[in-house]
Formats: structure tokens, sequence, C-alpha cells
């Protein structure tokens, strides 16, 4: 990364790597993009953050890996998917000296679109039934 300055956007985010990391980062965002074109792009934590329904996933460039975070959730989700690449609770380590499973991304994309919509509805259920206005009885 050329800068230590934390980026503003995705494209100076981006454009912090060398070519050939900025080519495997702007597919990501394109990955990212088609499968969720209503998602808003944002910097959170520093790196590239996609928000719908609250927070989708985040990625991020590293010197041997690129880091890509579906939350806990995701990698739960797609265990058996993502059992060949080192991963933690809620990251994934892609290394750039391996193809990006561009196809994976896709898919918990998808997931956590998924994910994100049913706790919206969940809580918009929750506030009607807990602000359903009281009847009032009229006494004779």
């Amino acid at each position: 990364m050329k800068s230590t300055k934390t980026p503003n956007s995705m494209d100076e985010y981006i454009e912090n790597f060398p070519k050939d990391v900025q080519t495997i980062l702007q597919k990501i965002r394109n990955t990212i993009q088609k499968e969720a074109p209503d998602a808003t792009e944002t910097i959170s934590y520093g790196i590239p953050t996609f928000v719908q329904n609250g927070s989708l996933v985040h990625f991020a460039a590293y010197a041997k890996h690129i880091g890509f975070y579906a939350l806990p959730s995701g990698n739960i989700a797609f265990q058996k998917e993502i059992s060949k690449y080192k991963f933690g609770k809620g990251s994934i380590q892609f290394p750039l000296n391996e193809p990006i499973p561009y196809v994976l991304i896709k898919k918990i994309v998808k997931f956590r679109i998924a994910e994100n919509l049913e706790k919206t509805k969940k809580k918009v259920q929750k506030k009607k039934t807990t602000h359903t206005p009281k009847k009032i009885s009229k006494k004779s």
C-alpha cells in the first residue's frame, strides 16, 4: 500500500495498491456490485465496505492475501467452501498467488443480502407488535 492515510473512497483505497492487486480488488468490487446493486459503497474500519440493510461485506488487500469479511455468519454458512483457505471467526484469506474464488464471493454476498433482509423484516415486525395502539374501552 502506498499511503498510510485512511482512504475516503473505495477508488482511493484501490489506487493505493500495485496494478496487479488493483485489478483483483476491482474485480472483487465488481462481483459484489453485480450481486448487490442496491448496496452502498463506503469505507469502514479503513477498508472497502458494502452496506445494504446493515453491513454486508468488507474486503482488504495485504502483502500476500486478500482479506474478505462476511461477518461470522458468512463463514459459518460456507464452512466447507472456505475450508481450503486460512480463516477466522469473521475473515477469510484468499492468497494472492492463487486464483481468487469470485464464484464463492458471489454466493457469500447473496447469502448476506438475504440474511440482512431477514433481520430487517424481523425488526420491522417487532416494532409493529410493540407499537400497536391499545384500544380504549368505554365505561357505561
